[in-house]
C-alpha cells in the first residue's frame, strides 16, 4: 500500500514507449495452458497483474523461463490439478480477476477446472454469467458453492455449438474461445467481443493449430481440433496506456511523443482525444503531441452537448473514460461522460472536485465536466486510488496541479502501468513513491 508524492505544474518533455497490452498479456499467457509444446511470448508487461497470473501458473505447473524483460518462454507439460483445490490456491486466484480465464484451456485440455470468484478492481459489478453459460452449451457441468464462493466445471466431452452472448465480453468471448478450439465439432459464437485483444488471442490459437474464422468480427465460427501446438506470439502496445499518454500531454502543456502505437489498432480512441480538441500528429507508428496551452471540447452538430460514452469495440473502451473526463476538467466547453458499463467507476470524481474541478456527478453512469480551461488550476490534496484506472487519472490530476498531492493506494496503478513513475520522471516529472 505504497503513496507516489506529486509536485504538480511540471511540464514534461520527451518520448514514452508503451508497455505491452496489459488486457492481452492475461488472454495469452492463458493460452498456454492448451498445449504441451513450448510457447514464447513477447512484449509482456512488467505489472502486478500480469506478474500474479504468471506466478499463479508456475504453481499449477507450468514451466516458465524468463528470456528476456518482457519475453517469456512457457511449457505446461504437468499441470498440477489438485493445486486447483488447495487453499493457497484459492487465495492467490482470488487476487486477480484475470486468473478467470485459466477455467477455459483447462476444461478444454483436462476436462475440468476450478476458480474462486476472481477479485480485481472495485468498479461495479462485474458478472461472469456470460462464462459458464457458455461452458454450459459446450456441454460443462457447472457447480458453484456460495459458502466458498468457489466456481467448478467439468465435462467428459465438450460439443461444439450455437450460442449468442448476452454481453460482448472481453474476458468471457476469450475463454469461449480457448475452450471451443479443443471441442469437437464447430462453435458458432454471436455478439462476440472483437477488440483488438481477442484478434490477437484469435491469430496465436490460429498459429497454434486452432480453425477460427471471422476473426475481427462479432460472428466466430470455432472448428475444433485434437490439439494444438507451440508458437511464438508478441502482444500488441497498449492502447489504455496510449491513451493515458495522449491526455497527460494535453492536460500538463507538455510536448511529448508515444512512440510505435500501432496506429491500426487503436480504433476510435485518438478521435476520443480529438473530440476534446487535443491536437496530435502521426508521424510513422508514433504519436506526436505538441505543447498545448488550451484545447476546446466540439460540440454535435446542432450545437449541443458533446457526449463521450463507452460501448463495445470498435466504440470506446471503457478503461479510458477516466482519464477522458480528468483531462476535461481543464479543457474549454462542458461534456457529459457516461459510463454505461461499470456503476462505481465514477465515484473518484469526489477526489477531482476536492482539487477544484467543476462537475456534477449526475448519477452512478453519468457525468458533466464543466472545464476550466486553465484559468483556474487544480489545486494539490491527498487522495487514494480506488482503481487501476482512476488512479492514473488522480495521477494526470496531481500532475497537473499547482502544489504537492499524495496518492495512496497506488498498488492499484502498479496492477496496470509498468514503473509509471520512473518513465515519467524521465521526461520531467516529480514524483516521489513513498514506502
Amino acid at each position: 500500500m505504497g503513496s507516489f508524492r506529486i509536485t504538480g505544474g511540471q511540464k514534461l518533455k520527451g518520448t514514452l514507449v508503451p508497455q505491452g497490452a496489459k488486457n492481452e498479456a492475461l488472454q495469452v499467457i492463458c493460452a498456454v495452458l492448451l498445449t504441451s509444446d513450448e510457447v514464447t511470448i513477447e512484449n509482456i508487461p512488467d505489472i502486478i497483474d500480469v506478474n500474479n497470473l504468471i506466478q499463479l501458473l508456475g504453481k499449477i505447473g507450468v514451466e516458465v523461463t524468463k528470456v528476456s524483460a518482457g519475453s517469456y518462454r512457457f511449457r505446461a507439460v504437468e499441470v498440477n490439478l489438485e493445486y486447483l483445490l488447495s487453499e493457497e490456491y484459492k487465495l492467490s486466484s482470488a487476487s486477480l480477476r484475470g486468473s478467470v480465464m485459466i477455467i477455459g484451456p483447462l476444461l478444454a485440455r483436462f476436462g475440468k477446472g476450478y476458480i474462486p470468484k476472481p477479485g480485481g478492481d472495485k468498479i461495479g459489478r462485474r458478472r461472469l454469467d456470460t462464462h459458464f453459460n457458455g461452458f454450459i452449451k459446450l456441454g460443462a457441468k457447472f457447480e458453484y458453492n456460495h459458502h466458498e464462493n468457489f466456481y467448478r466445471v467439468s465435462a467428459a466431452r465438450l460439443k461444439g455449438t450455437y450460442m449468442l452472448l448476452e454481453e460482448a465480453s472481453v474476458t468471457g468471448t476469450a475463454n469461449l474461445l480457448m475452450t471451443a478450439v479443443l471441442a469437437e465439432g464447430t462453435t458458432t459464437i454471436y455478439n462476440a467481443a472483437c477488440e483488438p485483444y481477442i484478434q490477437q488471442l484469435c491469430k496465436m490459437l490460429n498459429c497454434m493449430g486452432a480453425s477460427i474464422e471471422g476473426v475481427g468480427s462479432n460472428l466466430l465460427k470455432i472448428h475444433g481440433v485434437k490439439e494444438l501446438h507451440g508458437c511464438s506470439h508478441r502482444c500488441l502496445p497498449d492502447m489504455i496506456e496510449i491513451g493515458s499518454f495522449i491526455g497527460l500531454a494535453a492536460m500538463t502543456g507538455s510536448e511529448i511523443t508515444v512512440k510505435d502505437v500501432s496506429f491500426e489498432n487503436l480504433g476510435i480512441i485518438p478521435r476520443a482525444f480529438e473530440r476534446l480538441g487535443i491536437h496530435f500528429e502521426l508521424q510513422g507508428d508514433d504519436i506526436y503531441i505538441p505543447p498545448q496551452e488550451n484545447y476546446e471540447i466540439e460540440t454535435f452538430i446542432d450545437g449541443s452537448i458533446m457526449t463521450i460514452d463507452d460501448a463495445p469495440w470498435p466504440g470506446l473502451t471503457p478503461d479510458l473514460l477516466s482519464v477522458v473526463l480528468v483531462v476535461a476538467t481543464q479543457a474549454k466547453g462542458s461534456i457529459l461522460v457516461h459510463q454505461k458499463m461499470f456503476e462505481s467507476r465514477l465515484f473518484f470524481v469526489d477526489k477531482l472536485i476536492d482539487m477544484g474541478a467543476q462537475i456534477i456527478l449526475c448519477d452512478p453512469h453519468r457525468a458533466t465536466v464543466i472545464g476550466l480551461d486553465n484559468k483556474v488550476k487544480l489545486r494539490s490534496t491527498v487522495m487514494t486510488s480506488p482503481d487501476i484506472r482512476a488512479g492514473v487519472a488522480l495521477l494526470i490530476a496531481a500532475l497537473s496541479a499547482e502544489g504537492t498531492s499524495i496518492i495512496h493506494n497506488i498498488d492499484q496503478v502498479d496492477r496496470g502501468y509498468q514503473e509509471i513513475d520512473k518513465r515519467l520522471n524521465a521526461l520531467g516529472a516529480k514524483i516521489e513513491r513513498l514506502a
